[in-house]
């Protein structure tokens, strides 16, 4: 094990792919330069300026240059540096990438990877802070991959640069730079699996990306007053690991979905309504959702700190579907 960041794994997957094989690409704006976070650093002086490709500040030609690489038979990473802005390419990735093979009756492959951030706290105002992971959830022929740590960021992306379809892997600003443990030499990891952080008996907690540390503070701050919170981290939106989410929900009975996004349309909506539909006679009580209001990310710091969800919010949510509000 070693002391590593979120970014750092990033970084290093990147590089490591790139070694293994010639046909990764690195494209995005400034990606030579390291782009904005430092996520691509060193890839353009270790692989020159014909793998790592610097474009023009636009996201539409960006990803259909990279459509068109894919169907090449290159496996080009895409940096869209904030989620905010995938919405230029949403016809290049939503009706291009997402439906070539099918389209092309499964002669044509997407190995396609378009690596995006999101979250707010940063003060980036409400142009640079969204979370939008929902709306590609809603596309067939996309996997959705957003990890919560170093070591998922690595494995994930190994796996995602190696999968023949395409796959938006979201990752959250806030987490870039926290110090964490991780492999000196991370595994890649299936695509669709979930991963239990934390087990209980009394209810289940599933929080996506940033969230996932604020449900285990939650759990840690239930377990002083006796209550053993199960803590599921789903890796993966789609395809979605519902299997291990049910299979703690038929133990613990109750259940409680948290994410930074707006509340209304999130994703976790689909996954209240999946565990409704596959336990519903095992729930003691209604799944409580955390999530942001639905309002635009504010500016001003005070309004930003009290517009995103956390561990209080959690911990809130936990208290409710326990009857205890």
């Amino acid at each position: 094990m070693i002391e590593t960041t979120f970014l750092k794994a990033v970084n290093a997957s990147l590089a490591e792919a790139m070694r293994e094989d010639d046909a990764v690409l690195v494209i995005g704006e400034d990606v030579a330069e390291g782009g904005p976070y430092g996520a691509t650093a060193g890839l353009a002086e270790e692989f020159g300026a014909g793998r790592v490709l610097n474009t023009p500040i636009s996201e539409g030609a960006v990803c259909g240059v990279a459509v068109g690489a894919a169907q090449s038979g290159m496996r080009p990473v895409v940096e869209v540096m904030f989620i905010d802005f995938i919405t230029l390419a949403l016809d290049q990735i939503v009706n291009q990438a997402a439906k070539a093979h099918l389209m092309s009756g499964g002669q044509l492959r997407m190995p396609l990877v378009i690596r995006t951030q999101g979250g707010a706290g940063q003060r980036g105002a409400a142009q640079h802070s969204q979370s939008l992971e929902s709306w590609l959830c809603h596309v067939p022929g996309l996997k959705v991959v957003m990890p919560s740590d170093a070591a998922d960021a690595a494995g994930l992306l190994r796996s995602a640069i190696a999968d023949p379809n395409p796959v938006v892997f979201i990752e959250n600003k806030a987490l870039y730079f926290r110090r964490e443990q991780g492999p000196e030499e991370p595994e890649a990891l299936p695509i669709g699996s979930a991963a239990v952080r934390r087990h209980g008996s009394d209810l289940t907690i599933v929080a996506l990306s940033r969230l996932v540390g604020d449900a285990l503070a939650a759990a840690e701050r239930l377990a002083a007053d006796g209550v053993e919170a199960e803590v599921i981290d789903p890796r993966t939106l789609v395809p979605l690991d519902l299997e291990t989410i049910v299979a703690s929900v038929r133990k613990t009975n109750r259940l409680v979905v948290a994410h930074e996004a707006v509340r209304q349309g999130g994703f976790g909506a689909e996954i209240a309504a999946s565990v409704q539909h596959a336990a519903f006679d095992d729930l003691d009580a209604p799944i409580e959702r955390v999530g942001a209001p639905f309002t635009p990310v504010p500016l001003s710091p005070p309004l930003e700190d009290d517009y995103l969800p956390g561990a209080e919010e959690v911990h809130a949510a936990a208290l409710a579907v326990l009857g205890r509000t």
